[in-house]
């Protein structure tokens, strides 16, 4: 019954938020299937994890998405965009920190704590096999005020998958973050950047809009701390939506970047905000 309470009460803030808030963003993110990461493709052959999918989603999972997880409010509806936003308008100030791959009980946690630090809100683009292992790090983003976005169940490259498996992957994660975050996603991110027709068609389908990055870090390749805290200084401005990870790897540096850069940009009078919206 507690449990229950908890989650509704995450429904009704997450609803409010993104009723009240408005934040739109555009741009252009180049040739379709590109790696803008710089992050290199999985290996030909099966996707990791792929073996653990069902062959189709199941009927409960549809219900909540179709009224995104609020009663007797209509369905939303998302545009099946060509290309992925890049930037975030509607505040002169504002910029957006994101963090891809996770949750990972190793990194996650101390990212929470410095968000929760400065109260700073952030948005995370969950794997839901790690999100399904960790429903505890989902929970606490719910709590927190963060935004969680779909980033595939098993970060497989979805240009090499066809509509069903990629309807698969998308549809799962959206069930787990709807179980375990309070409310559906409104945010795709296709890993590696690399996107294709149908993952715009199906992210709009289930009420995603999909979303790159401005500046990438490339924390990933674990370029010393120094080079991630001197990127995201360099890099900083109005609408940019910065990429990190909180898991797939070592992601200390990644932390301690964090950890250095974040006092620096409000220092610097950056506002750090996510976006909040609902379709018309």
């Amino acid at each position: 019954m507690k449990e229950d309470n908890r989650i509704t009460r995450r429904r009704l803030l997450i609803a409010g938020a993104a009723a009240v808030g408005a934040a739109g963003a555009a741009g252009a993110a180049g040739v379709l299937g590109a790696f803008p990461s710089g992050e290199p493709p999985p290996a030909p052959g099966p996707a990791a994890g792929a073996g653990t999918l069902p062959t189709r989603p199941s009927a409960p999972r549809l219900r909540p998405l179709a009224g995104h997880g609020a009663p007797g409010v209509a369905p939303l509806r998302a545009p099946v965009r060509r290309e992925p936003l890049l930037r975030v308008e509607g505040h002169r100030d504002a910029m957006v920190l994101t963090f891809d791959d996770g949750p990972d009980p190793r990194h996650t946690p101390e990212i929470l704590d410095i968000l929760a630090a400065y109260e700073v809100p952030a948005m995370f683009f969950v794997c839901g096999e790690m999100a399904a292992a960790h429903p505890d790090l989902m929970a606490r983003m719910a709590d927190d005020g963060h935004v969680v976005g779909n980033h595939t169940w098993s970060h497989p490259l979805l240009t090499r998958l066809d509509r069903s498996r990629i309807r698969i992957e998308i549809e799962r994660t959206c069930e787990i973050i709807d179980r375990s975050h309070g409310a559906p996603p409104l945010w795709f991110r296709a890993p590696y950047g690399a996107w294709n027709r149908a993952a715009f068609q199906l992210g709009a389908e289930m009420g995603m809009e999909p979303l790159a990055w401005t500046l990438d870090t490339l924390d990933w390749t674990t370029p010393g701390t120094g080079t991630i805290v001197e990127r995201v200084r360099e890099g900083a401005g109005p609408g940019v939506v910065v990429l990190s990870h909180d898991a797939g790897g070592d992601r200390s540096q990644s932390v301690r970047a964090l950890r250095t850069y974040l006092p620096q940009l409000l220092d610097s009078g950056h506002r750090l905000t996510v976006p909040r919206r609902r379709y018309l």
